[in-house]
């Protein structure tokens, strides 16, 4: 017995349902129109799909659903509503079940882009796979980089002692440039002052 409750938990429970929404929407103003819709949609698949607590958090709406009860503005909503609810678990998913042919060319095209999405990374990671085993299976290449690491290592010697010599260079340069005194003269040194330039 206890297992036939479990079954019943886990398998998921298809409905389909018509939700009337204008008596709900009648005594709300206007602009509050449509967020009143899609709280109707959800007090009433927590009535109906029996949600435990009664939280209407657990109902999830979907994108294309909500798309279509936006269509029309805030104001200007749907009086009823075709839907399908889907149960696994606590979770209730809703879809709707007649969608305008707007909203089914973006699905169709979005679930296109998805699917070339998908194949995309299948071909990276097949080309990815590839490359390793082709570095995997030359055992000559290692020995390449052993040489190849000496010269690396040459190299950044190399680059070390020239970039000393330039510091170097550059300190004793900067030994012999004349230090402003005052303040004064620190300003017009940043500046760029020439007083040849003001007439003195």
């Amino acid at each position: 017995m206890a297992e036939k409750e479990i079954k019943n938990k886990i398998e998921k429970i298809e409905r389909v349902y018509v939700i009337p929404l204008r008596d709900k929407m009648r005594p709300v103003p206007r602009y509050k129109k449509t967020p009143k819709a899609i709280k109707t949609i959800k007090e009433f698949l927590v009535r109906h799909m029996k949600v435990r607590d009664g939280d209407l958090n657990k109902i999830r709406i979907d994108t294309y659903l909500n798309e279509q009860l936006w269509m029309r503005g805030i104001k200007k909503t749907l009086h009823k509503v075709k839907v399908k609810a889907v149960k696994d678990g606590d979770l209730v998913r809703v879809y709707s079940v007649d969608l305008p042919e707007k909203l089914t060319f973006k699905k169709k095209r979005l679930e296109k882009g998805e699917a070339k999405a998908k194949v995309d990374m299948e071909k990276q990671k097949t080309m990815m796979q590839k490359a390793k085993e082709s570095i995997q299976g030359k055992p000559e290449s290692t020995e390449k980089t052993e040489e190849e690491k000496t010269e690396e290592k040459e190299k950044e010697a190399a680059s070390k002692e020239a970039t000393e010599a330039l510091e170097k260079q550059s300190a004793k340069e900067m030994k012999h440039v004349a230090k402003p005194k005052s303040p004064k003269e620190k300003k017009n040194a940043q500046v760029g002052y020439n007083q040849s330039s003001r007439g003195h």
